[in-house]
């Protein structure tokens, strides 16, 4: 039985490859292991909110996938066959700086394995797990060839398994966790055509009607699209034909208009949408992350972005417990932050999911009478933007949020422990300029004038890890003060500088709390 790395992840998808990225930086070693043949080559998720650009970012792993990608602008509403709103999502605010992106989710996991090459890992594709157990010092996972009967098995041992194997989870159901939730739709049809649409490339187009509805996505690729609908009248089709017949006849009628010459046919699916959320994200030596911890509605894109999210908010903190600096409680700090964001992503979709779908008279009546209406107002308009660019997502009330002051402090805007951090223009010690979430990659960054880093800096270094703090001075310095910033890029703690021996003990006290999962 090998025991050669501190951390086997299962699953290669966004969430498993960003985890394992965010753990090599942080230093610890790992093993991607994948059921899968190879890379996936389907489109499948399609959406980059301004966060999860800005995770892929964090982990040195964006590349030009943002040059290769369909920048959207707005979101065209139609109901009952009339143009009723457009949603502007492409619109710079104080909090989104950058446009949500339409790119495959192929694509972006090929950025990871670039990613996680340069890191030195790889991912072992075949490697289906048939068992896990655990014990006080780490795991046993088996592992087997997939779908061969009396294939040979392989015993590893590793400190730590996360599981990042999709709605199905294995690692869920041989943890033993639990994950409830219910079905919202019986079944969605999604087709991926070349075809000549009449619609912008930079806009989304969805019509509704009744209880009816049609989304039309412009994918990378002069004239590759997505069509997707429910299911409602296509009782035993199956075929990738009869998808993209059933989508054609949608097609023609919400629009009115002749279906398009399909070309090619990149890609047809069905699925369910479900809601459920796993009953905790961590049994022992075990964690989830992903959709093997919660799946919802793709109305809104926050899937792929949600799983990001998890994977960067855990990496940093395994990456310590396993690495020796922080006790085992830090990762119920991950639960802790990460488990309420699902919870209302969930909430969010669903009811969206409801109310776009129409399933239910008084569901249309608010539809088409109220929430659509209220779609052409620019402040609503802004408001949906920021909340579903995922850049709100804080951790005031968390564990560790709630281990320092209240005290709010002023930089870009008012932020306590737990925010986001604005992505601040910065400089290094040697003068060059750069930004705060360009210089994350995995490590604690502390901001203050330099006279008062040194000491705190020191005094950071030794107890997270010297190679894992930098100190930047912002351009604009907030004067006297130290801001501790995460790995994924939100506020730690902060403190006043004006007195350097102060500033270190108060940062020190606070880094020793933080390293016990919080506890004062």
């Amino acid at each position: 039985m090998t025991s050669d790395v501190n951390v086997l992840i299962v699953g290669a998808g966004p969430t498993g490859l960003a985890v394992a990225c965010g753990l090599l930086a942080g230093g610890v070693s790992v093993r991607v292991l994948d059921k899968a043949q190879g890379p996936a080559t389907t489109s499948r998720a399609l959406g980059l909110q301004p966060r999860g650009t800005e995770v892929l970012e964090h982990l040195g792993a964006l590349g030009d996938l943002a040059e290769r990608s369909v920048p959207i602008e707005r979101i065209a509403i139609h109901v009952g066959g009339s143009s009723a709103a457009t949603l502007e999502v492409g619109r710079r605010t104080p909090l989104v700086t950058r446009p949500g992106l339409l790119v495959s989710q192929a694509e972006v996991e090929a950025a990871l394995r670039v990613r996680l090459g340069q890191l030195g890992g790889t991912v072992e594709w075949g490697r289906e797990v048939a068992d896990i157990t655990q014990d006080s010092e780490g795991v046993a996972v088996t592992t087997a060839l997939p779908g061969a009967v009396g294939a040979p098995r392989e015993k590893l041992r590793a400190s730590w398994a996360v599981g990042c194997d999709g709605a199905h989870s294995r690692v869920r159901k041989l943890a033993g966790i639990g994950f409830p939730g219910v079905a919202l739709i019986e079944h969605f049809l999604l087709a991926d055509v070349h075809a000549d649409l009449p619609i912008p490339r930079n806009e989304v187009a969805v019509w509704l009607r009744a209880d009816r509805m049609l989304g039309a996505f412009p994918l990378p690729g002069d004239d590759l699209w997505r069509l997707m609908a429910p299911a409602e009248r296509l009782q035993g089709a199956t075929t990738g034909e009869e998808v993209v017949s059933a989508l054609l006849a949608a097609w023609c009628e919400h629009t009115g208009l002749a279906a398009p010459a399909v070309r090619q046919v990149a890609w047809t699916s069905t699925f369910r949408v479900h809601r459920r959320l796993a009953d905790s994200y961590r049994q022992g030596r075990i964690l989830l992350a992903g959709d093997a911890a919660h799946i919802h509605s793709p109305l809104g894109g926050q899937g792929m972005n949600t799983g990001l999210g998890d994977a960067e908010n855990l990496a940093w903190k395994l990456a310590l417990v396993a690495r020796g600096r922080a006790d085992v409680a830090l990762l119920d700090t991950y639960q802790d932050e990460r488990r309420p964001v699902a919870s209302e992503v969930l909430g969010s979709t669903s009811a969206m999911t409801r109310v776009v779908l129409g399933d239910s008279a008084p569901a249309r009546l608010i539809r088409d009478g109220v929430f659509v209406p209220l779609l052409r107002r620019s402040l609503v308009q802004r408001l949906i933007w920021e909340q579903a660019s995922q850049l709100k997502v804080g951790y005031r009330r968390g564990l560790l949020a709630r281990s320092t002051h209240r005290r709010r402090y002023a930089v870009a805007r008012r932020l306590r422990a737990g925010d986001r951090v604005p992505d601040l223009p910065c400089r290094r010690d040697d003068g060059t300029p750069t930004r705060l979430h360009a210089e994350l990659d995995g490590r604690w960054v502390l901001l203050g004038r330099r006279t008062v880093t040194g000491p705190a800096a020191d005094a950071a270094a030794s107890r997270l890890g010297a190679d894992l703090v930098t100190a930047l001075e912002p351009l604009d310095p907030p004067p006297g003060a130290i801001l501790l910033v995460r790995p994924d890029g939100h506020l730690a703690h902060h403190v006043d500088g004006a007195d350097a021996a102060d500033a270190k003990e108060r940062l020190t006290t606070w880094i020793g709390r933080a390293l016990q999962g919080g506890r004062k």
